[in-house]
Parts: structure tokens; C-alpha cells; sequence
């Protein structure tokens, strides 16, 4: 077992195919060179011609990842790339809302969903490593949970489009809609970092977009379990994130 788990074995294989389109792989001399490009000539374009782009200039090797606070990413980017990829991190310590949307997700939306578990299951990690590691060690917790998974699962790809906005906090506001990862040697795609919440909620009635009913219930931003508490108000969406830490990053988005 590999810990990377397609939405077929999981049977959370959405409506519509695949896409047939492949380019050739990119160095990432190359890749940097065409994020640097369109960083420039997308800042302030909608956010559909955004993905539009992304998905026209890297076909198959463009992938969607998701955390399932919504399906607003997945949606908007299924309209330009029917059967689009969407990478799930399931770390094992979601609340149950969050696994229900991916798979309404999977079954409403014209994606392909593909589910990632770490390869350890929590119990393993606890053997190895003590129980509670995200108590003592959050940031371990989320290289073994979150970061690890996500380098294999983009092993296949050359650009992936995020969720990120600059409003969610103050660690985001200069959040690119197009930018060069140089860790990952790929292209990440921000399509609705100029968005406000008032844009998300309105494209979420508009489209009757899955929505994660934690976010009804006090939690501006939805993460594991352990990791995650509602928010008080005038707190930025991302504050109750390891609130007993100095950590505002799970170490996905650097």
C-alpha cells in the first residue's frame, strides 16, 4: 500500500471523463518563466480566465487541491477542465462534514477525486513517533500528514490550482494568482485570491456549491480535528488554526 489512493478504488470517481489533453512534461526553468509571465499578465483578470489559462497550458498535468471547506475551486475549474483532478489530503484526523462534501463533491461535480492518505494510519504514527503528536509537535504532524502526501500526489503533475485568498489573513495578502513554487519545481495557481468572502458566498448561491456546514457552526477555517477551533468574533477565518501555537501555515502553502 502506497498511501495514494485513487477516487476509483474509493468509488468517488465524479461525472465526466477524463481529459485527453498531455502535454509534454516541463523543466522547471520553463515553468518558472510562464508563472512569472502570467503572474503579471492575470493579476486582476476574472478568476474562471485564470484557471482557463491553467488548464489550457497544462492540460493533464493540471490538477485541483481541495480541503473541503467548499467545492467553490473544484467548481469554478471544472467548467474550463471537465473531469479535472482533484487532490484530497484525507490525513485521518478530518471531522466527518468535511469527508461528506468530498464525496458529494465527488458525486455532484464533473472532478475526478483522489483521495490521499499519509502513509502511516494515525495509530502507526502513534506507535512510532507517541500518541497526540499534533499536541506536542504540530508541525511534524502536518509534514507526516499533509506535506508528504501532497509531494507524492503532485509527483504527476506540473502546475496545481489552490484556494487561497488574501483576505483569509494576514500571511496571505499578497497571495499571487499565478506564481513559481520553487520547492516543488511547479506552478501554483491562485485563481480567487482576489476574492472576498462576499465573492465566495455569492458563487456559492449562484452555483448551490457544497459548503461544509462547520462553517456555519462558529469555525471560520476547517482543518483536522485536533488542530481546529471556532473562531470569536473580529478574529481573522483562519485564527482558531493551532491557536495554542505560533503556527499559522499547516506548511502546504510556502
Amino acid at each position: 500500500m502506497t498511501g495514494l489512493l485513487s477516487a476509483t478504488g474509493l468509488g468517488l470517481v465524479g461525472p465526466g471523463g477524463p481529459r485527453t489533453t498531455d502535454p509534454a512534461r516541463r523543466e522547471p526553468a520553463e515553468l518558472r518563466a510562464l508563472a512569472e509571465r502570467a503572474g503579471r499578465e492575470l493579476e486582476g483578470a476574472p478568476a474562471l480566465e485564470i484557471a482557463r489559462w491553467a488548464a489550457d497550458t497544462f492540460g493533464d498535468r493540471f490538477c485541483v487541491t481541495s480541503s473541503m471547506a467548499d467545492a467553490v475551486l473544484a467548481h469554478l475549474v471544472s467548467r474550463v477542465a471537465p473531469g479535472v483532478d482533484v487532490i484530497f489530503l484525507d490525513t485521518g484526523l478530518h471531522f466527518p462534514e468535511t469527508l461528506r462534501v468530498r464525496d458529494e463533491v465527488a458525486r455532484r461535480l464533473p472532478v475526478n477525486v483522489r483521495s490521499i492518505r499519509p502513509r502511516q494510519t494515525v495509530g502507526q504514527q502513534d506507535g512510532e513517533y507517541g500518541p497526540r503528536l499534533f499536541n506536542r509537535s504540530p508541525d511534524d504532524c502536518c509534514q507526516l500528514r499533509k506535506v508528504e502526501p501532497l509531494e507524492r500526489a503532485l509527483s504527476g503533475y506540473d502546475a496545481w490550482a489552490a484556494g487561497l485568498r488574501r483576505d483569509e489573513s494576514p500571511t496571505r495578502a499578497n497571495t499571487p494568482v499565478v506564481t513559481f513554487d520553487p520547492r516543488r519545481g511547479k506552478v501554483k495557481v491562485n485563481p480567487i485570491a482576489a476574492w472576498s468572502q462576499a465573492d465566495v458566498d455569492s458563487y456559492i448561491s449562484r452555483y448551490d456549491i457544497p459548503v461544509n456546514e462547520l462553517l456555519s457552526r462558529g469555525y471560520g477555517s476547517v482543518g483536522c480535528w485536533p488542530c481546529t477551533r471556532r473562531t470569536k468574533a473580529g478574529e481573522d477565518p483562519r485564527a482558531g488554526r493551532w491557536a495554542m501555537f505560533e503556527k499559522t501555515e499547516c506548511g502546504l502553502h510556502v
